[in-house]
């Protein structure tokens, strides 16, 4: 943070929102900033006046009190004067100063904080996958910006950085009323089953969203070359610097700062760097404990609303079913199906469910599977008696496949050495099983002091990490690799 003159020195133009004529100073403010909006920026006293005399509250405002308050207002400079004359006939005329009052600048946005503080509870937050959409477009139109003119660049990235403004903001404002108090208390009510569905599906729907646009967004500015970001930069800067502005001095260095900070911090939001989780995982993780959560309230509504039923109804038409029943046979079945085992066994164990939802049905889980053993002191576990076979020529017959795999799994690690070397940015498309022993060779060698290590036929080979901050895929059967620039080098010939 620089410390500035502007951020140490008072600001005066909120002194009305809390003076002793409060409910004076406020009316007349937005009075000027309805007319502001309508594009209607000047007003004389007598416009001020009339448009207070018309509310019931101020039948006793006076003239004068107008007067003291436009004056009071042009002191703490949230009103800007001039005074009129072109209507003036006398010299007396001249003397009494007819003026008009504009907003001042600072006004203008002081009032629309207020209107949207205002409005806070009633607007509220979403959470929009258009937005992450959106993003994800402008993202990937990165380098053919490189290539247009300063003006639909900017346009851009005014459109990229308003969308990103709105995420980050929706976001945190919707995720901080679904962890506050009061949402808190309301997901302990029975009102809220009523759309408890709608909300789950709402945050589902998010998380596609997210799943769909975050990795395509993280690539793209992975792979963003430094060049294309600097010419982009620099047309920003430059349409920056051709607007017009009064009274305002800026320079190329702060407008570069600010626009290469904007920048990163999207680069931030959407990119995992170092090991460190980005701001969307942190969304991703915070949207699926509030869902979590919300099963979990429905789950112990469900149980309470269960346990105080009236259960008059459904005994009556339980003994109805009973009455028809034809004989006793049928009726023990049917009391099998109603009542249940009238011995049952009550097992416990460690079940891992593979999901959270409620709806799920015990049949269609997982069984677990449980050994039930004598609880006495003699039992001792059965044993089967069984002869030793000799199985010689299947482990021949193993050892030859896994050697004969190897062999074969070696000829196309060597078909991708060119000059002793393995370059990871020049590779083909590769099995998986390939890049497994590629990366295995390439864990060794850097959990190695020396960058150097050993294959598993004995072949001596060090890491080259001189490119390591450059970036280079890896193209596979089952997708791409995005990684550091590194070459394997080979100290010995094949043996």
């Amino acid at each position: 943070m620089q410390i500035t003159d502007k951020l140490m020195k008072p600001l005066t133009e909120v002194k009305y929102l809390n003076a002793d004529n409060v409910s004076r100073y406020r009316c007349i403010m937005r009075i000027f900033f309805d007319n502001y909006e309508k594009l209607h920026y000047w007003l004389y006293q007598e416009d001020v006046f009339e448009a207070l005399k018309r509310d019931p509250h101020f039948e006793d405002y006076r003239m004068e009190q107008c007067q003291q308050d436009l004056a009071m207002l042009t002191e703490w400079k949230n009103l800007n004067t001039i005074q009129d004359t072109r209507k003036v006939a006398s010299i007396e005329e001249f003397k009494n100063k007819k003026f008009r009052y504009q907003m001042s600048e600072y006004s203008v946005e002081i009032e629309r904080l207020v209107i949207r503080l205002e409005n806070l509870f009633v607007e509220g937050a979403s959470l929009e996958p258009t937005l992450l959409e959106r993003i994800r477009r402008n993202v990937e139109r990165f380098p053919a910006m490189a290539e247009k003119d300063t003006g639909e660049v900017y346009t851009w990235w005014t459109d990229l950085n308003n969308d990103f403004v709105r995420l980050n903001q929706n976001y945190q404002d919707y995720i901080r009323d679904l962890n506050s108090v009061k949402a808190e208390k309301m997901m302990q009510t029975k009102e809220f089953l009523v759309f408890k569905d709608h909300l789950i599906d709402y945050l589902r729907n998010f998380i596609k969203g997210l799943q769909r646009n975050v990795g395509a967004i993280d690539e793209e500015l992975r792979l963003l070359p430094d060049e294309i970001k600097q010419r982009i930069f620099d047309k920003i800067v430059d349409y920056e610097l051709s607007i017009p502005r009064m009274d305002v001095e800026v320079s190329r260095g702060k407008i570069s700062e600010k626009t290469i900070g904007r920048y990163q911090s999207i680069y931030d939001w959407f990119v995992r760097e170092n090991g460190q989780e980005n701001e969307a995982a942190k969304l991703f993780d915070a949207t699926n404990d509030i869902i979590r959560r919300i099963t979990r309230y429905a789950a112990q509504i469900s149980e309470k609303n269960a346990m105080g039923a009236n259960r008059r109804e459904e005994y009556r038409k339980v003994a109805e079913m009973f009455m028809k029943c034809k004989d006793i046979r049928e009726a023990h079945k049917m009391s099998a199906m109603v009542f249940g085992l009238e011995q049952p066994f009550h097992i416990k164990g460690d079940l891992i469910r593979e999901t959270d939802s409620m709806n799920q049905s015990v049949y269609e889980e997982m069984p677990l599977d449980i050994k039930l053993k004598p609880r006495v002191r003699t039992y001792r576990e059965k044993t089967n008696r069984s002869a030793i076979r000799e199985s010689t020529e299947d482990k021949k017959e193993a050892r030859k496949r896994i050697l004969e795999k190897q062999r074969e799994e070696m000829e196309k690690i060597q078909a991708l050495e060119q000059d002793g070397r393995i370059d990871f940015a020049n590779l083909p498309v590769i099995e998986p099983r390939i890049r497994e022993i590629l990366l295995k060779w390439l864990s060794n060698a850097v959990e190695d002091s020396t960058s150097m290590a050993r294959t598993e036929r004995g072949r001596r080979y060090f890491l080259d990490r001189s490119r390591e901050q450059e970036k280079c895929v890896i193209h596979c059967e089952d997708g791409n690799l995005t990684m550091p620039h590194f070459q394997i080098v080979f100290q010995e010939e094949v043996k």
